[in-house]
């Protein structure tokens, strides 16, 4: 976890005692997971999100872990998507060929063959044709503190800013500023001096803007080679290509819903053209959750460390230090911050 914190926090975080028996159990951290999407119950919290081929993991619907706490493996075939998930899957799928790609791979991507003696366990690879392949990138240099923005999901503008944090595989911290929302939104007037979004402070350097161009050109020029990449400097044309790619999910993640703030951000592994990580996302931003994004578009660094981290790599995966929560699933993490951090609707 790295040591982040809130800027002045002023609704305390509260957890139901119900919700907070249900997940920790022994007073030990929970692993949540939804069932596997082989499983014959529909009712289940299961959508498939992008998986690793060559997960091992054992079909047993429960394990153990050291601490003797039961927690559910999340294992199942690639892209097998919960009925009632697949409208929002593939409207949030549409962004990757209208954005021609930007934010599916870290700059510098490169795929080459794996040999057998080195496909161990504790590596991400994909299998193609009987083969295996590792995917490695030359993103840049990585700033020491992440990168605080302060954006929203439907905002085209944003959604540029966040594709080139992807391509850079930069580790951000997200203040959603939703519409209405009566926290982060009034503290960009009060940093910047003005309501306009998105907007960046870098606390490893004290430089802070607004626009998306100048936000991308100084992240290209500090954590890149210098070069903003081809979608994202075509103008008028990457402006109406990112609008297009938003309106497909109907302004999800625009606008406020009443919520509790955390103490703490929380963590986020996903990156910007994965759709399931995008329905995820839309969440944190319409209850206007902070969080810590660990970027991992194809050929990053961090698709191992997740893999060694959890024992496979699947996104999104989601912690919440202020409950242990531990998660993947797109569906299950939507679930858990409405009923964790959402307030009851009048």
């Amino acid at each position: 976890m790295l040591g982040v914190t809130m800027p002045n926090p002023n609704k305390p975080i509260g957890m139901p005692a119900r919700r907070l028996s249900a997940m920790r159990r022994n007073s030990k951290i929970t692993l949540i997971t939804a069932p596997r999407a082989a499983e014959p119950d529909r009712s289940s919290s299961t959508s498939t999100q992008e998986r690793d081929t060559n997960d091992k993991t054992p079909k047993p619907a429960d394990r153990r872990d050291e601490s003797g706490s039961s927690s559910s493996s999340s294992v199942g075939g690639i892209y097998n998507v919960r009925p009632d998930q697949r409208l929002a899957v593939f409207g949030a799928s549409l962004g990757l060929p209208l954005r021609f790609g930007s934010g599916a791979v870290v700059k510098g991507y490169k795929l080459e063959s794996l040999p057998e003696s080195e496909a161990t366990e504790d590596k991400y690879y994909v299998e193609f044709a009987g083969r295996k392949f590792v995917e490695s990138a030359s993103p840049g240099p990585r700033p020491e503190k992440p990168i605080e923005l302060y954006e929203f999901e439907g905002c085209p503008f944003c959604r540029k800013v966040r594709e080139i944090v992807s391509i850079l595989d930069i580790d951000v911290l997200f203040y959603p500023t939703p519409k209405n929302g009566p926290n982060f939104r009034p503290k960009v007037v009060e940093l910047g001096g003005k309501r306009q979004f998105p907007y960046m402070v870098d606390p490893n350097t004290g430089v802070s803007m607004y626009e998306s161009d100048d936000i991308i050109k100084y992240l290209v020029d500090k954590y890149g080679d210098g070069q903003v990449p081809l979608p994202l400097k075509l103008g008028f044309l990457t402006t109406i290509t990112a609008s297009l790619a938003l309106a497909a999910r109907g302004g999800k993640g625009s606008n406020y819903v009443p919520s509790r703030l955390p103490e703490k951000p929380l963590e986020l592994w996903a990156y910007e053209q994965s759709p399931f990580c995008k329905i995820a996302s839309e969440t944190f931003s319409e209850l206007e959750i902070p969080h810590i994004y660990h970027s991992c578009a194809r050929g990053s660094s961090k698709r191992d460390e997740l893999k060694q981290k959890t024992g496979k790599f699947q996104v999104p995966y989601m912690e919440d230090p202020n409950t242990g929560v531990k998660m993947f699933e797109n569906a299950a993490i939507v679930e858990y911050l409405k009923s964790t951090y959402g307030l009851p609707q009048p």
